[in-house]
């Protein structure tokens, strides 16, 4: 089968077609500035990129070129080959604890969550709306980020505020990175030979969060209502006294909208550097002796290890794998090196000889990375969210 993975954005869409069950990527890109000046996508195939400037004023025209690339490359000689489209979706609410079949029914469903997601949920279904009026007898398949998350119990999903808030509006943690924490417990999985694994997996990328997962389920991750809880990342605050809220407006007189803004955009790695939000940057600063990129590089290992800390206490210290995963978890190996050696009061050890030969641009881009000795066995593995996707397409309309 020939599955089309897409994740669209509200000024992007970044495809895969993959071919089941070879798990081979045949092409691959990403559509820029949507609906702005300057737009452009890239393709990959067999390794070779290639940049285009075109016009591109909606994601219509996005899955019009998309169309085109596929078939003048070869990778399919009709649109009828495609299997099978999978979306990634932002936010699925409660509803959806697993991924589904895209029916009209559905879609409406989801339509009812964008106020959960309004800067993502929306363009998402708008480009659902696209393929489909491009491929119409083609089955869609919806991927949602919070899915994995619905096993977490209500002593972890609940805040502590009036019941109603949850019941009336839905206020709860829901969780993200989903997908990509759902991967990574799938090769975990398979790795060490058993489905009930507990596992503390660390998404560490411009956006981050742990997920602690008992038996192979989510019990409790760092993201919550939103993407900007847990840990800081790199432009977003992470967890604060919301307190601090209202007394910064009152001594600003900045609205709701702008606080929110700097929240998400200019807080985190770039908030604390006043550089930087690119973790990459940071260390450049921090081997040029900037003290505000070591501070926010410290904070950043703190916040984290604080995290992995709170979930091997959860998991009562049977912990079969502690695993990085993403651009930072997957490739900066000093960070790595940073956040294992605090935690030795837990008995878990690095090795640094072989952390160093691990990142995605090295010839070796995954493996243990901890002493023989060591209590708990840590991994690097990179993660596959378009694989995932497709997976899970594949398995529904299968």
């Amino acid at each position: 089968m020939k599955i089309l993975t897409v994740n669209a954005g509200s000024s992007s869409l970044k495809f895969n077609c993959i071919e089941l069950p070879s798990e081979k990527e045949l092409i691959s890109g990403y559509f820029e500035k949507i609906g702005m000046n300057g737009s452009f996508y890239n393709i990959k195939i067999n390794g070779t990129k290639t940049k285009r400037e075109v016009d591109l004023k909606n994601h219509d025209d996005a899955v019009a070129y998309l169309k085109e690339e596929l078939l003048s490359n070869n990778i399919v000689s009709s649109l009828d080959e495609i299997d099978g489209v999978g979306h990634r979706l932002v936010h699925g609410g409660d509803r959806f604890k697993d991924s589904v079949l895209l029916t009209e029914e559905v879609i409406q469903e989801c339509e009812k969550f964008n106020d959960l997601a309004p800067l993502h949920n929306p363009a998402m279904l708008a480009c659902i709306r696209a393929f489909q009026s491009a491929m119409p007898t083609t089955p869609m398949v919806g991927v949602f980020d919070t899915s994995f998350h619905q096993t977490i119990p209500e002593i972890n999903y609940l805040y502590s505020v009036p019941f109603d808030w949850y019941k009336k509006f839905g206020i709860r943690k829901y969780g993200f990175h989903g997908t990509s924490h759902k991967y990574i417990t799938k090769t975990m999985q398979e790795m060490l030979g058993k489905e009930e694994i507990n596992i503390i997996n660390c998404h560490i990328g411009s956006g981050g969060s742990i997920c602690c997962i008992k038996d192979g389920k989510s019990i409790d991750t760092t993201m919550g209502f939103s993407p900007n809880a847990g840990l800081m990342m790199g432009t977003r605050s992470g967890d604060i006294d919301y307190s601090v809220i209202p007394f910064y407006m009152s001594k600003t007189n900045k609205s709701i909208n702008e606080v929110d803004t700097i929240l998400n955009k200019q807080s985190g790695l770039l908030g604390i550097s006043e550089k930087y939000s690119d973790h990459r940057d940071i260390e450049v600063g921090m081997n040029e002796g900037d003290k505000k990129c070591i501070l926010a590089n410290d904070m950043y290992i703190n916040r984290i290890v604080g995290y992995i800390a709170k979930y091997f206490v959860e998991l009562e210290g049977k912990v079969d794998a502690l695993v990085f995963t993403a651009g930072l978890g997957e490739n900066a190996r000093e960070f790595r090196e940073g956040i294992v050696e605090k935690l030795s009061s837990l008995g878990i050890k690095i090795d640094k000889e072989a952390n160093n030969k691990i990142a995605s641009y090295l010839e070796e881009q995954e493996g243990l990375i901890s002493t023989s000795d060591s209590k708990v066995p840590v991994y690097v593995i990179p993660t596959n969210e378009e694989l995932m996707i497709a997976l899970d397409t594949f398995n529904i309309i299968g």
